[in-house]
């Protein structure tokens, strides 16, 4: 299991407006606000972005990560999907049923302001949701 995960963000205010509405979707809300590092969760802080370091090992280019939040269901995808690209997301895959990972997996995925690939995935859809 993943106790938190975080990312760097070029543009911290751009990805803590995304995250803010997308995560706020999920019911994740900001819990912890540094400044330069944001936590996001529901008991605690699980995912974190971070400013983009200008100096240093990590400075440079981000490479994409792929993130995967859990949604209670279909609905919730897809009201994820919407606020992500009312936003101006880039889409990579609209809500569907992805049989090839299993046949109750209910996905969608767009891009974040920094190029990662944030998908919000239920486990329980049904064909037709």
């Amino acid at each position: 299991m993943i106790d938190h995960f975080g990312i760097n963000c070029a543009d911290l205010q751009a990805s803590a407006a995304f995250y803010d509405k997308v995560l706020g979707v999920l019911g994740h809300s900001r819990l912890m606000d540094f400044g330069v590092a944001i936590g996001y969760g529901t008991d605690g802080p699980a995912f974190w972005i971070s400013e983009q370091p200008s100096e240093g090992p990590a400075s440079g280019p981000n490479r994409e990560v792929h993130i995967a939040f859990t949604a209670p269901d279909a609905a919730t995808v897809r009201a994820f999907f919407d606020a992500a690209t009312g936003l101006g997301a880039e889409v990579l895959h609209e809500p569907r049923l992805w049989p090839e990972y299993h046949e109750h997996y209910f996905g969608a995925f767009v891009r974040d302001p920094d190029g990662n690939n944030v998908e919000a995935v239920c486990h329980t859809a049904q064909p037709g949701d």
